[in-house]
């Protein structure tokens, strides 16, 4: 009886995993993950920069603009489910534009390990 309430109770932890492609019994989870997470701030304050800031992953031909949902502590995220290795443009009017070394978004069995960088605009 207690084996079946264990059952019962894990039942839909068990539905909300997926095994990989290949079936190896591994639990992949359903959501997408952001392969790329920058943060954007001011060099000179530390301040989080997020109205008129354009972030823009580049990986040869594809180029995606990075989005941020979080206005308090702003976090731009894109390259869902997408390895490459890319470039990061940040631009905002009265800072100097910065261009990062290339950064590399691989991946596991089930999903883009993310990346995170913290990224400082000085004023111009």
């Amino acid at each position: 009886m207690k084996k079946l309430l264990l059952i019962i109770a894990l039942f839909p932890f068990l539905l909300a995993t997926q095994c990989d492609d290949e079936d190896n019994g591994i639990a992949c989870t359903e959501e997408a993950r952001a392969g790329l997470n920058i943060t954007v701030k001011d060099a000179e304050t530390n301040v989080y920069l997020n109205e008129g800031v354009a972030v823009v992953a580049t990986d040869g031909s594809y180029s995606e603009a990075l989005i941020s949902f979080d206005v308090a502590e702003p976090i731009f995220s894109g390259a869902y489910e997408r390895e490459g290795n890319y470039t990061i443009t940040v631009s905002k009017t009265g800072y100097v534009t910065f261009t990062s070394e290339v950064v590399s978004v691989t991946s596991d069995v089930c999903h883009v390990i993310p990346q995170q960088r913290t990224i400082l605009l000085h004023p111009e």
